[in-house]
């Protein structure tokens, strides 16, 4: 197995792509990864997923003859990979046989060889077809998630739905529309898992780390008047500030595992995005050991942004009371790299195409607090599903 890297002139990353070819993406504001083909895969279960991921990495880099003339986070072999939010589920860990990346007006080029080619089925048209949202049994689990908020079973649950869109989806077309509207995203595509996620659950660059919180949501109105009264409503709301402080505080705990200098502002943020606005903190951090990015993506999920707190309670609760399979939906997407720095975030505002190509399920949730509103939370679930309605729509 031979890896060359070399520089190469900056282009439009999705673009690169041939329309053949089933994409592997992560591209935030033009800069990032995109890969085709496959020159080695894998697929992960059980608690110790992450561990082995990181021992197949290992192999298939000490197995690899390696040429990398830029010698940067992202260059010379790389893996895309999207993990399960429960261990039960399948995670699936894809090298690219071709891997393009840019970053700070640079470019450059990795190719692995022998590799195979992994085509896309050419959609054949059509719209897709979606039932109208009911929305019925969301209501009803948040009225009782709230019910055992209120009897101390846990403080914080993020319950989730789903929705089946029947129809072929055009992957290509639907990165494209997501990249150009949602470019303070990071737009992915993991092994028909797509999407433009805001929440970066870990980036490492050397013993740099950092790790984007949000919890709290609000809608982005056309009106900037009323989207900022809306924002204000959300700063001073103490059920968004309940919501967004079991986020950070136990992405800041799991961080502390592993590094030092925790920078955690004492007040979040507002992040403005095309269709929503949330709360947002960043905490920066320098590593103490030499602990990949895998293994950090490992200790940090599942965040309270996704599970609830406490974590154990709050998981049992969704396993048994959500009536969704999440699969990859909530789990970490991103990559990384041959030295263990990489970038991972939280698989949102995404779908799953159906392995047959038939259909597409896209997914949203919401944290439900003592304050919650079953009306409210199904309409923010709607906010959520929007990005992804409106980069399927064929209009």
């Amino acid at each position: 197995m031979t890896v060359r890297t070399r520089l190469v002139e900056p282009a439009d990353l999705l673009t690169l792509i041939p329309r053949e070819a089933a994409p592997m993406s992560w591209v935030h504001e033009g800069d990032g990864l995109v890969g085709w083909d496959v020159a080695a895969t894998t697929t992960v279960r059980g608690p110790e997923r992450f561990a082995r991921a990181q021992r197949w990495w290992a192999r298939f880099c000490e197995a690899a003859h390696i040429d990398d003339e830029v010698m940067a986070p992202g260059t010379g072999p790389v893996a895309f990979a999207s993990f399960s939010f429960d261990a039960d589920d399948e995670s699936v860990i894809t090298v690219p046989g071709t891997i393009v990346g840019r970053r700070d007006g640079k470019a450059w080029i990795t190719t692995i060889t022998p590799h195979r080619p992994d085509p896309l089925p050419t959609p054949h048209g059509g719209r897709l077809h979606e039932p109208h949202p009911d929305g019925e049994h969301y209501r009803r689990l948040v009225a009782h998630a709230v019910d055992e908020i209120a009897a101390g079973v846990f403080d914080k649950v993020v319950l989730a739905r789903g929705v089946r869109l029947t129809g072929e989806v055009d992957v290509h077309r639907t990165l494209h529309r997501l990249a150009d509207k949602y470019s303070d995203c990071w737009t992915f595509s993991v092994h028909g898992l797509i999407g433009a996620t805001p929440e970066l659950l870990v980036r490492r660059t050397g013993e740099q780390v950092m790790s984007r919180v949000l919890a709290g949501t609000v809608p982005r109105m056309p009106d900037d008047h009323e989207s900022g009264q809306l924002a204000t409503a959300m700063v001073a709301s103490d059920k968004a500030r309940e919501e967004h402080a079991y986020a950070v505080t136990s992405v800041a705990q799991a961080l502390g595992t592993h590094c030092t200098d925790l920078d955690v502002p004492d007040e979040p943020s507002v992040l403005r995005l095309a269709n929503v606005q949330h709360l947002a903190t960043d905490v920066h951090a320098m590593l103490v050991d030499e602990t990949s990015v895998v293994a950090i993506a490992a200790a940090l999920h599942p965040t309270a942004a996704v599970c609830g707190t406490p974590t154990e309670r709050a998981m049992q609760y969704i396993l048994s009371r959500e009536e969704l399979d999440r699969g990859r939906y909530a789990g970490p997407v991103g990559w990384f790299d041959a030295n263990g720095d990489g970038e991972f975030g939280i698989a949102l505002r995404c779908g799953q195409i159906a392995d047959d190509h038939t259909s597409i399920e896209l997914l949203a949730g919401c944290g439900i607090v003592a304050g919650s509103d079953p009306d409210s939370e199904f309409e923010e679930s709607e906010s959520k599903l929007a990005a992804m309605r409106w980069a399927l729509d064929d209009d």
